[in-house]
């Protein structure tokens, strides 16, 4: 699993704390988002949630088929061009063609031909810089196969840069350090094809539901490694230092998937029965690539083995490039990472890239080999990739680790669901860019689970493996899943797949229970929009604890209003709704802060411990304090973590016992998240001796590193000892470092903010610019102007609207000259990313 569970608790207190600026969590594809917020408040939910009112999106309409695909690609790095040869071969789809309409973005076209045989014959074209229409010499009927030969110069920065929040741009070719002149950054060309960009470099006809074999023949400078889908069949060097490589992929995939990456990479080769494997990292991390993705073959085996279907490709590649503009993309064969999957020995210690390696491999049966028909059925795709991040950490950590991964991600649809509520399946959307949310993610894995609890395990898989054999290399939508899932259940599912695929929302649940004459009565009630959405049907499971054991029952909820009745003998000392949380719902269960409390004391179930905790938040009553130090002893890190963070604000917090078993969860808890969380809540004691956070500052970890460091800072120790950090790139070190330092005067800490500014990126920036924006504060006009700069290069460079808007806002407040203003002024203008700024 992903422990970056203490950062955004560290950060958006630690940093707040001693930064002086409120840290706000960006929308961060690069790590597992750790929600904040846990049970939402349908009081809240005013105004209502959105739904798209866009127009229908049909799945394109098939007149050509592309069936193969031949590149000849050279680079010119000044100038950020490809210069390419693309042959393509199709056939009318069906009805007879006089003409071929082809994706291709921003060319210059050199030349246009129909091949036949040995034979060029120009054609006629009508171009709009987006779409490239031949004109046929005739009328072509679906037995016959044209050749259609382009020469172009693919120039992708001179396109409008579009993007989503899982895809911030859409340019689809990447120079990364063109000249070579950038400290500390490689030089590397990469591609992103999702959803419609791959016609940026190559012309294509761009479509989920089009499918296609390809060769890519990439010329470049010896130097460089190569990597594309398929397998490399031949490698002949030329003059001037040149090496030409030649990929092959001979199995059709669609063309979003089709992908390049060229750099100075290592390559650490792995196996998984007899197919190749391999990590492409750079060179610093070659030591550490099989202990990172070196979990891979056993992934690969785990889902051939329980989908039934073996992995069909040839090979399986996976790339870690740098500034990439998502967190992964699953290109057949060869998966791209961003960079910081890329780890060192310690870094190890804190962290594994599990559910990001699982979710992107997963797609290669759920994407690539059945590939969605159209974006608006885009969860056919993501819930899947997103559910076997669960299927992993049950299979490989266990269940706990899995219901944490589960309920992660279901807070995180209920978070967005305050502002939008849409069907899965959407066909009527303003944007495709629009389905990469947290509907098509979180909610379809959700979905999925209560699809898997509903027909059972063996059902499930199986039920998998009939829609993959089916329609393996095929374009799907909902409805051949539903169909699959009742040839082999014999169940009538539509009703399923109606309410939880095709309607907006969720059940929003206002329980209470009352017992009285020996029995116990449970009243539930669905308070959601049930115009905008529905009544929903569903199954409940209510665990009933009291003495001499614990009764569990499972009622079905049809009604908005109704009470089910349970026998009992005695007053209950418990009563858990859903205590799995197997339901996709937002479960308001009115207890009392004691009932809370005797929740956590008597559940077995992670899910339903973490609620009660998430309840017991900023309280006191009865048996609060007895769960917080039950928590911070309870097997599972994610609770002794949770238990620690309710240290905090109680009068435990001043009893030397509770001191004592908090320092030694800080020095010798198994869990490097839990060490880091007990050493930030130790540095919230006043006056805390430093040798007690000197501990910290040697631990191995360098997320315990961070929140000593912000508690040596807040105790106002001598920032001296933590110049032996500053050298160190690890993001949660920077942080803390800038953090802590905001208000030194020296010009070596201003080389070092500038240095981090240039190298972070994404989230880990977005942190960054809260404190260096303390620091630039604390200085005149004068001083300031190199760190103005860097946050104008910031805004300038950065894809992702969050880390854009907040350097943008720290430049609003340092506009203290007609000159600056004139500048803050001038990006806004060029940036529609800059033009709201409500809520910074």
């Amino acid at each position: 699993m992903n422990h970056i569970v203490s950062r955004a608790f560290l950060y958006m207190t630690a940093a707040g704390l001693l930064a002086g600026c409120a840290a706000k969590r960006p929308v961060n594809t690069s790590v597992a988002a750790e929600p904040v917020a846990t049970q939402v408040d349908s009081a809240a939910l005013a105004p209502a949630p959105a739904t798209s009112q866009g127009p229908y999106n049909p799945a394109a309409e098939r007149l050509m088929d592309l069936l193969h695909t031949r590149l000849d690609v050279r680079f010119d790095w000044g100038k950020q061009h490809l210069l390419g040869e693309a042959t393509l071969t199709l056939k009318p789809y069906f009805y007879p063609q006089e003409k071929i309409v082809l994706d291709a973005k921003g060319f210059d076209l050199h030349k246009v031909t129909l091949q036949k045989g040995k034979q060029e014959v120009p054609l006629a074209y009508d171009y709009d810089r987006y779409q490239l229409t031949l004109k046929l010499d005739k009328a072509y009927t679906r037995k016959d196969t044209l050749q259609i030969f382009i020469s172009y110069t693919a120039k992708p920065n001179e396109l409008k840069v579009k993007g989503s929040e899982a895809i911030l741009a859409d340019k689809g070719l990447y120079f990364i350090n063109p000249t070579g002149k950038e400290e500390d950054l490689p030089q590397q060309i990469w591609t992103q094809g999702e959803t419609e960009a791959n016609s940026a470099w190559f012309p294509t006809i761009d479509k989920p539901n089009e499918r296609m074999t390809q060769e890519i023949i990439m010329t470049v400078e010896d130097r460089f490694k190569t990597l594309s889908n398929g397998v490399l069949v031949s490698s002949r060097k030329g003059a001037n230092g040149l090496r030409t490589d030649h990929w092959r992929m001979n199995q059709p995939h669609a063309p979003y998937l089709a992908m390049m990456a060229i750099g100075e990479f290592t390559v650490v080769k792995d196996k998984w029965r007899d197919k190749e494997v391999t990590y492409w990292v750079e060179p610093e991390y070659a030591a550490t690539a099989k202990a990172t993705f070196g979990r891979t073959p056993a992934m690969m085996e785990f889902f051939s083995q329980k989908l039934g279907v073996p992995f069909v490709w040839d090979k399986y590649a996976q790339v870690v490039v740098r500034n990439f503009v998502s967190g992964a993309m699953e290109n057949t064969t060869a998966s791209t990472f961003m960079e910081s999957v890329q780890q060192d020995r310690r870094e190890l210690l804190d962290k594994n890239w599990d559910h990001i390696i699982a979710h992107e491999l997963f797609h290669q049966w759920f994407g690539d080999l059945v590939t969605t028909e159209s974006w608006a059925n885009l969860p056919l795709n993501e819930s899947f990739a997103d559910y076997s991040e669960y299927l992993w950490a049950e299979h490989q950590y266990g269940a706990d680790e899995a219901a944490l991964t589960h309920r992660e991600a279901l807070l995180e649809y209920l978070g967005e669901a305050r502002t939008k509520q849409e069907p899965l399946i959407r066909y009527r959307y303003l944007d495709k860019e629009d389905m990469f949310d947290s509907h098509s993610y979180a909610k379809g894995g959700r979905v999925l689970h209560m699809l898997r609890k509903l027909v059972g395990e063996e059902a499930f898989f199986q039920s998998l493996n009939y829609y993959l054999v089916r329609n393996k290399f095929s374009p799907v939508e909902i409805d051949e899943l539903r169909l699959a899932f009742e040839e082999v259940t014999g169940k009538d599912l539509r009703p399923f797949f109606q309410q939880w695929f095709l309607t907006p929302g969720h059940p929003v649940l206002s329980i209470s229970h009352s017992f009285q004459d020996q029995s116990l009565t449970l009243h539930v009630n669905q308070t959601q929009d049930t115009v905008q959405t529905t009544v929903y049907n569903f199954p409940l499971t209510v665990a009933i604890y009291h003495k001499g054991g614990k009764q569990e029952w499972q009622v079905e909820v049809t009604k908005t209003n109704q009470s089910f009745s349970f026998p009992l003998a005695h007053t209950p000392e418990a009563v858990v709704v859903d205590p799995e949380q197997t339901l996709l719902a937002d479960i308001q269960h009115k207890q009392t802060i004691s009932e809370w409390a005797n929740q956590f004391q008597y559940s077995t179930a992670f899910a339903a411990k973490a609620t009660a905790l998430d309840h017991l938040r900023d309280t006191t009553g009865l048996g609060l304090q007895e769960a917080i130090m039950k928590a911070v002893q309870d097997p599972f890190w994610k609770i002794r973590a949770t238990g620690l963070e309710l240290l905090v604000s109680t009068p435990l917090m001043e009893s030397p016992e509770v001191q004592g078993q908090l320092q030694m969860l800080a020095a010798k808890d198994p869990n490097s998240s839990v060490r880091a969380t007990a050493t930030y809540v130790l540095g919230t004691l006043t006056g805390l001796p430093k040798e007690i956070i000197e501990v910290g500052l040697q631990d191995s970890s360098y997320q315990v590193n961070a929140a000593a460091i912000f508690s040596w800072a807040r105790g106002k120790h001598d920032l001296q000892r933590l110049t032996s950090f500053l050298n160190l790139k690890n993001p949660d070190i920077v942080n803390a470092v800038a953090a802590a330092f905001t208000d030194s005067q020296e010009n070596q800490m201003y080389d070092w903010y500038l240095r981090q500014a240039r190298r972070l990126r994404s989230g880990d920036l977005y942190y960054f610019i809260q404190s260096f924006g303390a620091f630039l504060m604390k200085k005149n006009i004068d001083e300031q102007e190199r760190g103005w700069q860097a946050l104008v290069n910031i805004v300038e460079r950065e894809n992702m609207p969050v880390v854009k808007q907040s350097a943008f806002q720290m430049l609003t407040l340092m506009a203290e000259t007609e000159e600056r203003k004139e500048t803050v002024a001038k990006l806004q203008a060029q940036d529609e990313k800059l033009r709201d700024n409500e809520g910074l």
